[in-house]
């Protein structure tokens, strides 16, 4: 039976089948041929994967990301990390980098954060002497903290399924996502550097500084109130997500006024298509995992990769290598529920903290949105700047290996991830 669920899936994933579509039919194909299972059990066991009190915290936060990108908040936030990075050598590529990691902790969406973030960003860096496959690698890279840094869906659909603490996990992915940033920001140093590139920014007087502090306030508050809210214990993730969507349409409607009720509908259609695709995939996955469960498959491979080695760091390593894999053609929440009960049990076998497990696994397959074929934010920067995907994929390497390294130092320095959670 083992054989059969893979061959399927594998089957039908390498045809363009969607992701979901291939998990599910898998799961029915082997229970229908291989097994005595009656094949309707796959319905019961769907609804059961999606029905978690946590996981409604998903279409909330999926809701007021696109809210408030359509509210006028990465103008906002674009001016306010202007005024703190853009003095610097590559300075409109720090803007991009810095408006992104505030962005992130709004949209919990990479591909959103570099859609919102590239929109305004390219065309501001390619007048000022960037290539303009530089600066669509940068709001692509960049993007990819905005699975990282909190609010994150992949960090609920993990803390879900592991069942650890989603506000420890929110704690857990502050640190890595600001090294991401800074890491990102070496590369662009150096590019403007050897590029010859000033800082582009002229030199703001203090009520300049105050205006726009001022004008980006609202924006800024948001991940101040749902994380702030979180840690004081004044609401839980879930109602968190429910306090931010509000507090979007506050803003956009009555503070800023670029929303208007006629846009509220287009923006409901779309978060509910998003939030559809993430929750199909979460059902569809948790049939292939109960097959997977039931057919013993996940100690099965653990008993092979134990025997192989049990070494923690090694076994780290090869957990690195398989999720980066995975990043290629795997969108993260399906990627996440797929593995996740396969490899989590190996690496707590050797003592590795299940919070380090959950970081790792959401940073790289942030990664993953970087490289090809799947690359989602790639293919939102290539769409906003009119690019090829083949050279921009060539252009991104630098910002690749400098994210490969920030996940190794993640992966090994412990306290990295697990200093603020610690405190949560």
């Amino acid at each position: 039976m083992a054989i059969l669920l893979f061959v399927v899936f594998f089957l039908l994933l390498a045809i363009g089948t969607p992701i979901a579509v291939c998990l599910g039919l898998a799961a029915m194909a082997t229970l229908a041929l291989g097994s005595a299972v009656p094949i309707f059990a796959t319905a019961q066991t769907m609804f059961s994967g999606v029905d978690s009190f946590p996981l409604m915290a998903i279409p909330f936060f999926v809701l007021a990301g696109n809210i408030m990108a359509s509210g006028g908040i990465s103008k906002r936030l674009v001016n306010f990390a202007n005024i703190l990075v853009g003095k610097f050598t590559g300075g409109l590529a720090f803007v991009a980098v810095f408006a992104s990691m505030i962005f992130a902790a709004i949209s919990g969406s990479s591909p959103a954060t570099t859609a919102a973030i590239g929109s305004v960003m390219m065309p501001e860096m390619k007048k000022s002497g960037y290539d303009e496959y530089f600066a669509g690698a940068t709001v692509a890279a960049a993007g990819t903290v905005g699975q990282v840094i909190p609010p994150s869906v992949p960090m609920v659909v993990f803390s879900v399924l592991a069942g650890t603490s989603l506000s420890k996990m929110f704690l857990a992915g502050i640190v890595p996502g600001i090294l991401m940033g800074l890491f990102m920001m070496v590369v662009a140093y150096c590019y403007a550097k050897k590029n010859g590139i000033k800082s582009e920014v002229e030199k703001k007087s203090v009520k300049e500084v105050l205006k726009t502090f001022a004008d980006s306030l609202w924006a800024i508050l948001m991940p101040v109130i749902i994380l702030g809210g979180i840690y004081l214990g004044v609401f839980t993730p879930t109602e968190a997500a429910a306090v931010a969507v509000i507090y979007g349409v506050i803003v956009g409607l009555f503070v800023y006024k670029e929303i208007k009720v006629s846009d509220l509908t287009g923006i409901l259609c779309d978060s509910a298509a998003g939030t559809a695709v993430i929750m199909l995939i979460m059902a569809a996955a948790s049939t292939f995992g109960w097959v997977l469960t039931r057919e013993r498959i996940p100690q099965a491979i653990a008993t092979t990769l134990l025997s192989i080695t049990d070494n923690k760091y090694l076994l780290l390593l090869l957990f690195n290598v398989i999720l980066l894999i995975a990043g290629c053609f795997l969108n993260p929440s399906a990627a996440i529920v797929l593995l996740t009960p396969i490899l989590l049990p190996v690496l707590t076998s050797v003592g590795v903290n299940p919070l380090l497990i959950g970081i790792v696994m959401v940073v790289n397959l942030a990664i993953g949105q970087i490289t090809p074929p799947v690359g989602s934010c790639l293919y939102v920067a290539c769409n906003i700047g009119n690019l090829k995907i083949e050279r921009l994929t060539k252009v991104i390497t630098p910002y690749l290996v400098a994210l490969i390294l920030c996940i190794l130092l993640i992966t090994y320095v412990e306290p990295v991830s697990l200093f603020l959670a610690n405190f949560g």
